[in-house]
């Protein structure tokens, strides 16, 4: 029973904040309320023990939404984007398709006839999400994930404009370093 109450408020204040991301009139104000319903969305997923999927949501929105926030303060004109604007656009349309999608998403839950749940629940839903989405192409992922790292690195690594030990030569035979600026640390 205190889980039901707990979801419930965790997806009333997702939909409020959700709705809040069209109400408030600046981008940086919508940025946050729509912070705000990602963290209840993720916090709903850690009651549903999906602590996996929770943690990943809550995580990946606060830094996409920081992002956001400080690219936000640095290339828009009004500051921070805190001036007021209209979020939405063509008001119209946009709730008649709105309106029509809800309607069309509605009656297809009411008419569908749902299977009857068979079988019990797994021990761990996390794992079984993992395997039914990657399932066999879980080490290709991780070949992948190693492979986007070193690409990173080296990135960085051809990016930086001196190295650590070019300042001794290419052979590093060079006796005194040759610092672009004079000083280095007293012998």
């Amino acid at each position: 029973m205190t889980e039901l109450l707990v979801l419930s408020a965790l997806g009333a204040a997702a939909v409020c904040t959700g709705v809040l991301v069209f109400v408030v009139d600046s981008m940086a104000r919508a940025t946050f309320c729509l912070l705000a319903s990602f963290l209840a969305t993720g916090a709903a997923l850690l009651v549903m023990d999906l602590h996996y999927l929770g943690l990943l949501t809550i995580l990946m929105m606060t830094i996409e939404m920081a992002i956001m926030v400080v690219f936000m303060i640095m290339l828009m004109m009004n500051p921070a984007g805190l001036m007021p604007m209209t979020m939405v656009h063509n008001t119209k349309g946009s709730a008649a398709v709105g309106a029509t999608v809800f309607v069309v998403l509605v009656v297809g839950i009411w008419t569908v006839d749902w299977p009857e749940r068979t079988g019990s629940p797994p021990a761990d839903p996390t794992r079984q999400v993992g395997e039914a989405i990657m399932g066999p192409q879980m080490l290709l992922m991780i070949v992948v994930g190693v492979v986007l790292l070193a690409t990173m690195v080296a990135g960085i690594t051809l990016a930086t404009h001196r190295g650590r030990y070019d300042r001794f030569g290419p052979d590093l035979d060079r006796g005194r370093p040759d610092d672009p600026v004079r000083g280095g640390l007293p012998r």
